[in-house]
């Protein structure tokens, strides 16, 4: 869910259009967990937009979490624009 947290914030940015409107989580797909993670370990989660879709108002995504540069986790992630 972290990552999903991280893609939020990638829709605030500037470059993606600094979504002013309100945005929710709206799907994952393809997640692996690649290697567990523990208590000390320092986790660098990277989302990456692959496609904007502002006349639906959906965003899809790609995530990784990396620790020590090693992949643990990838995933695809959808968020949506719309009221709350």
């Amino acid at each position: 869910m972290a990552m999903a947290q991280v893609g939020g914030l990638v829709m605030l940015q500037p470059e993606v259009g600094g979504s002013r409107e309100n945005f929710f989580f709206a799907g994952i797909d393809k997640v692996r967990f690649r290697k567990p993670v523990i208590a000390g370990d320092t986790l660098v989660m990277r989302m990456t937009l692959v496609k904007l879709q502002k006349r639906f108002g959906v965003a899809k995504m790609e995530g990784k979490a990396y620790v020590g540069g090693e992949v643990v986790c990838e995933g695809e992630f959808l968020m949506a624009t719309g009221s709350g």
